[in-house]
């Protein structure tokens, strides 16, 4: 027994609109290469027009349940002065300390920031939430 083909039905003239040919697949293709360059163009954009600030966390060190002493990075342009928000959290993720931080001019780019927040109560984390200039 042999299988014959059978043709695909008719779709209903002016339901999906017009089949797509040659030239549509063409301009959709080009349209996704022209947004792809403009994604990367617009995070290249992003990365390079930053102010140069930026913090990292070094560590800290939870003194007990009334402080915690808390270390970070910060590399900004020698003579701008930041101010950053330092936030020490409990077990269950809630702020039981915050601090904020300025950091003003220094001979070199990275300064080696060490605060102690006061607390509510016993800490287990500590974070830079952010850092901005002025």
């Amino acid at each position: 027994m042999t299988a014959t083909p059978t043709p695909a039905p008719e779709l209903p003239a002016g339901r999906y609109g017009k089949p797509a040919g040659p030239g549509r697949r063409r301009a959709a293709r080009l349209a996704m290469i022209a947004l792809g360059v403009l994604a990367v163009a617009l995070a290249a954009w992003l990365a390079l027009a930053g102010d140069g600030l930026t913090w990292k966390m070094v560590g800290f060190r939870v003194d007990g349940p009334t402080s915690t002493q808390v270390t970070f990075d910060v590399t900004k342009d020698a003579d701008a002065t930041v101010t950053c928000r330092v936030q020490v959290l409990s077990e269950s993720y809630a702020e039981v300390g915050v601090q904020t931080v300025e950091v003003g001019p220094a001979g070199t780019a990275t300064q080696r920031v060490t605060t102690t927040v006061p607390t509510s109560e016993l800490g287990v984390s500590a974070v830079v939430e952010s850092c901005t200039a002025g």
